[in-house]
C-alpha cells in the first residue's frame, strides 16, 4: 500500500520552498517521523517527516526543485521490505556511523553539512542545549581537522609550484583568479528584497545619540549572580533596551504604529523583533506582548532565540509580527551604524559597542563607558522631534534604571 509523502501547509505569507536535500534515496527503509527532506522557505528550513514506516520506493520532486503545500514529493510503500543486498552492502563502520547518528537529533542546516563533509556526528562535542549539536560546533570540528601544515610540507609545496613569469611576485601565478558562482540561499534573497523594499518606500532617518552605561552595568554586576541562580539565565543589557525601549514606545506610540496604504495602524501591543544574524543570514524572532514579560522572560525568551538560531529550529510563530526592532551591532564591535527599517515597522533603534570615553559630570571630566544609540525611522509618519525624545527617553531610563524597575 502507498502513502503519500506531500509538502506540509505552508503559511498564509510563504507562498512556496526549496527543497533542499533528501535523507533518504528511493529504497531505502524509512521509519515513520523520520526525517526525510529539508525545505527551506523564506524565514525557517521545515523538516518533512515519514508518515509512516516503509520503504521510500519513488521520489517525485529532486533536489532544487520549487515546491508548494500539498504537493506530492514521494511515495513509502508500507508493505514492502527494503533489498537485503543494499543493507548488506554496507561496511559494518557505516552502519555503525549511521547507527551513531540517527541516536543524535541533529537540525536541518547541521545534518546538510555533516552529510556534506561525511562527518560523523559522534566525534563532535555538541554545546547546544541538552548536548545538542550546533553549526558552530561542525565548523568548529572542520577547523580543527584542517591542521595547518608544517614547515617541511609547506616548503614542499612551494616547490611543487611553477616557476614565475619574470616581472611576476613569486609564489602567485597570473593565472591563479578564482571565482565561485552560488544561488542566493531562499532566506539571503528575502532579506535583500525587505531591505530593498524598505530604502524605496520609505523616508527614511537615523538620529542618534549617547548613554552613560555605567548605572546599568554596576546594577547588572551587583544582581547578575543572585539572578543567574534565580532564573537560571544569564542577565544580559537586551532586557534593560526592551523595557527601555517599551516605556519610550507607550510615550511616543507613532514610532510603534506603520503604514498601511493610506491609513496608519497605532498597534496597543508590544511585540520587540530582536535581530540575530546566523550562519543562513539575518532573521528578526519576535518577543510577543514584550510588555508583559520581567527581565527574567525577556532574557530566557532571548536565549532560546539564540539557540534555536543557531541550530535551525526556529518556527514561523518565532518569526512573525513585530511592531519595533532592536539590532545590537555591538557585539561585532560596531561603534556607529544607521540600521534599515524592518517593513512595515516604522522605526529600528541600534546598539553599539560600550568604549571608555572622557566625559563631563559636575564641571569635572570623567572616564565613562559610553554607548552610541541609533533610531533609523519612517519620516512619513515619525516626525524628527518625536525620534529624537524617543532617544532621550531610552536614554533616561539606562541612566537611571529605578525607572524601569519602579515603573516611574
Amino acid at each position: 500500500m502507498n502513502t503519500e509523502v506531500l509538502v506540509p501547509t505552508l503559511p498564509e505569507s510563504v507562498a512556496d520552498a526549496t527543497l533542499v536535500a533528501w535523507h533518504k534515496k528511493a529504497g531505502d527503509r524509512v521509519t515513520k517521523n523520520e526525517n526525510l527532506v529539508d525545505l527551506e522557505t523564506d524565514k525557517v528550513v521545515l523538516e518533512v517527516p515519514a508518515p509512516e514506516s516503509g520503504v521510500l520506493t519513488e521520489i517525485r520532486k529532486e533536489n532544487g526543485s520549487i515546491v508548494t503545500g500539498g504537493e506530492l514529493l514521494a511515495l513509502i510503500d508500507t508493505q514492502a521490505t527494503a533489498e537485503p543486498s543494499k543493507e548488506g552492502s554496507k561496511p559494518a563502520e557505516a552502519q555503525a556511523s549511521e547507527s551513531k547518528e540517527s541516536d543524535r537529533p541533529l537540525s536541518p542546516s547541521v545534518r546538510r553539512l555533516v552529510h556534506e563533509k561525511t562527518i560523523d556526528p559522534s566525534l563532535i562535542t555538541g554545546t547546544g542545549k541538552s548536548g545538542r549539536i550546533t553549526k558552530t560546533d561542525v565548523l568548529d570540528h572542520l577547523k580543527k581537522q584542517a591542521a595547518p601544515p608544517d614547515e617541511n610540507k609547506a616548503q614542499e609545496a612551494e616547490a611543487r609550484q611553477p616557476p614565475s613569469a619574470p616581472g611576476e611576485p613569486a609564489g602567485h601565478p597570473s593565472n591563479l583568479r578564482p571565482e565561485q558562482r552560488v544561488a542566493m540561499t531562499r532566506l539571503r534573497a528575502k532579506v535583500a528584497e525587505r531591505l530593498l523594499q524598505a530604502q524605496q518606500n520609505a523616508a527614511m532617518l537615523t538620529t542618534f545619540n549617547e548613554v552613560n552605561m555605567q548605572s546599568v552595568i554596576d546594577l547588572r554586576n551587583q544582581y547578575k549572580n543572585r539572578f543567574e541562580q534565580k532564573h537560571n539565565v544569564k542577565l544580559g543589557f537586551m532586557s534593560f533596551f526592551v523595557k527601555a525601549s517599551i516605556e519610550a514606545l507607550k510615550r511616543f506610540p507613532a514610532i510603534n504604529a506603520s503604514i498601511d496604504g493610506n491609513d496608519i495602524i497605532y498597534h496597543g501591543y508590544y511585540d520587540i523583533g530582536i535581530a540575530v544574524s546566523t550562519p543562513r543570514g539575518l532573521i528578526v524572532p519576535v518577543l510577543h506582548d514584550a510588555d508583559q514579560l520581567d527581565f527574567a522572560g525577556i532574557e530566557k525568551s532571548i536565549s532560546d532565540f539564540g539557540e534555536k538560531a543557531r541550530s535551525g529550529t526556529l518556527s514561523y510563530e518565532d518569526l512573525q509580527g513585530g511592531t519595533f526592532t532592536i539590532t545590537n551591532g555591538g557585539v561585532f564591535g560596531s561603534m556607529l551604524s544607521t540600521p534599515i527599517l524592518n517593513p512595515p515597522q516604522c522605526a529600528i533603534l541600534g546598539m553599539h559597542a560600550i568604549k571608555e570615553r572622557p566625559v563631563v559630570e559636575n564641571g569635572q571630566i570623567v572616564i565613562r563607558p559610553i554607548m552610541y544609540l541609533a533610531l533609523s525611522y519612517d519620516h512619513r509618519l515619525v516626525d524628527g522631534r518625536e525620534a529624537v525624545q524617543f532617544l532621550v527617553t531610552i536614554k533616561e531610563c539606562l541612566e537611571a534604571p529605578a525607572h524601569l524597575l519602579l515603573n516611574i
